[in-house]
């Protein structure tokens, strides 16, 4: 058994070097196997079936300003992403904002770059800021491939959990039951979670940089999270939730507005005047 957990861990050490990518505006190591030439058309897919599902918004006022805020997002991704000379990295992404009408207090970016915004959050992001900080966090979920990487972390848990039944074919019933209850859930939380955690971080601090290069002052990133922690119920602790905890998050938000500052004013905006 010893043996075969140790090829397990072997076979998992290459995987994972032949499919390292890094996300390019963190610097992180990534585990990805699904290319963005495979996920952009089922993305694009489950978009227009969303839209077909979903009303847009007939609030020309708020759909003129949410695009009009997802746009200047879309301007500052490609700015700053032609200044480090990335632009192969945009190659298939098709850009589209849509405000939603929908109670819901929610966003999303899909991978390729499909944005909507429901205007039930329009309740809590009451100025153009606080939208962009939302959005530009969504933006960033999609720029680092937030998406592929799940599914790709979600193949190697499933061939985790093939590997340990081959392990523990010769235990009793009852041991590989236990062996496997240990993997599923030592996978969960020891891999998973904090897999998520981590994107949501990410995402947090890329939005950051994409806001302030687009014009809007990142300190209200934190601020919108103040607001959503007073809407909130009783969180879960962090190590069992995809999101870090509320006040986690504005702690980062708060440290990394001022990084964020110092990129933007590269691209002539300044905060300090």
């Amino acid at each position: 058994m010893n043996r075969l957990f140790k090829n397990f861990t072997i076979i998992l050490i290459m995987i994972n070097l032949v499919s390292c990518t890094t996300v390019k505006m963190t610097g992180r190591k990534q585990f990805n196997v699904v290319p963005n030439s495979q996920i952009f058309p089922a993305s694009f897919a489950q978009y227009n079936g969303f839209l077909k599902t979903h009303e847009i918004s007939k609030d020309a006022n708020q759909v003129q300003r949410i695009k009009r805020i997802g746009n200047r997002l879309i301007k500052a991704v490609k700015t700053y992403y032609k200044s480090k000379g990335w632009e192969k990295d945009l190659s298939g992404y098709q850009w589209e904002v849509n405000l939603v009408k929908s109670p819901q207090m929610n966003a999303f970016c899909m991978p390729g770059g499909k944005i909507v915004y429901y205007d039930g959050l329009l309740k809590v992001t009451t100025t153009d800021a606080e939208i962009a900080a939302v959005m530009g966090h969504e933006i960033s979920h999609a720029l680092a491939n937030h998406g592929a990487e799940r599914m790709s972390m979600a193949y190697g848990q499933q061939l985790g959990a093939i590997l340990t039944l081959l392990a523990t074919r010769k235990a009793s019933p009852e041991d590989q039951k236990k062996w496997m209850a240990i993997y599923g859930y030592g996978s969960q939380l020891g891999v998973m979670l904090p897999y998520s955690r981590t994107h949501e971080a990410e995402a947090d601090k890329m939005g950051q940089i994409l806001m302030a290069i687009a014009g809007y002052n990142p300190d209200t990133a934190a601020e919108v999270w103040v607001k959503m922690s007073k809407m909130g119920g009783q969180q879960p602790p962090e190590f069992l939730s995809t999101h870090p905890s509320n006040e986690h998050r504005m702690q980062n938000l708060r440290k990394w507005a001022p990084e964020a500052k110092k990129i933007a004013k590269q691209f002539g905006v300044n905060f300090d005047k």
